[in-house]
Formats: C-alpha cells, structure tokens, sequence
C-alpha cells in the first residue's frame, strides 16, 4: 500500500490516492498519527507554561529525589524529549511510535509509584495501546 502513495514533496503526511483514502484502516492510521504528533508536542511544549496542568506534580517524589536537577528540571526535560518525540512520529511512525509506545510505559510506572493518580496511568495505558496500533498499521501506510 505505501507505493500507492504519492511521493516526492509531500512531506510526512504523503497523499494517498483517493481508493486508499476510503480505506477505514487508512483513515484510523491517519487519525492515530495525526494524535501522536500533536499531543507528545502540545504535552511538551506544556511542560514549560503549565497551562493544562502543573507537571511537576505528576513526577513520584522517589523519582524526583533520584533527579540532580530537581523536580522542576527534570520536567522540562520530560518536555523536550515529548517535542522530540512528536517530531519524529511525524517523520517515521514505524519506528517511534513505538518509542513513544515505551515512553507512556515509562510514564505509567511513575503514576503507579505513588497513590492519586491511578486514574491516569489507566488513561496512559490507552494512549500506549494507541501508540502500539500506530506502530503496527505504520508499515502499511507509511513511506
């Protein structure tokens, strides 16, 4: 399927010819790749303005006090590497999305270190099951 995309300047998101569009797992593949871009990126760029949320809370005070640069830094961190990530889905889903697949892993054992936010990583374990369906559909739809 992925020779029947267009090539050439279409960039990350290649045009697909209008049979493929139709398609209900071409539409879930662009759906799942359009969230893994934009929500690592938006989470990230977060870390630094704290306008969905203060961060910082969400990082396990054991893990915190492993951290040499402090709670605070160790977030901003967190951030780059989500803008990062985002990015590079963008470019290569086949390979990190399952990156990002690890890193929700990574973030759902953190919240289960500390009570009160349970709730949360059981919402990360769907976005990880998403990024892993991302994953598996990316070498049928991507270049």
């Amino acid at each position: 399927m992925a020779q029947s995309m267009a090539a050439g300047a279409e960039g990350a998101f290649p045009r697909a010819e209008p049979a493929l569009k139709s398609r209900p797992a071409y539409q879930a593949y662009q759906l799942l790749h359009l969230a893994f871009v934009v929500a690592p990126i938006l989470a990230g760029l977060d870390k630094f303005f704290h306008l969905l949320t203060n961060w910082d809370m969400y990082l396990a005070p054991a893990i915190a006090n492993l951290s040499p640069i402090g709670r605070h830094g160790l977030m901003l961190l967190v951030g780059v590497v989500e803008i990062i990530a985002g990015i590079l889905v963008a470019i290569k889903p086949r390979i990190f999305a399952y990156v990002v697949a690890a890193w929700l892993l990574l973030i759902i054992i953190n919240l289960l270190i500390f009570p009160g936010y349970f709730d949360i990583a059981l919402r990360d374990l769907g976005l990880l099951l998403g990024a892993l369906a991302l994953a598996r559909l990316s070498p049928e739809f991507s270049s």
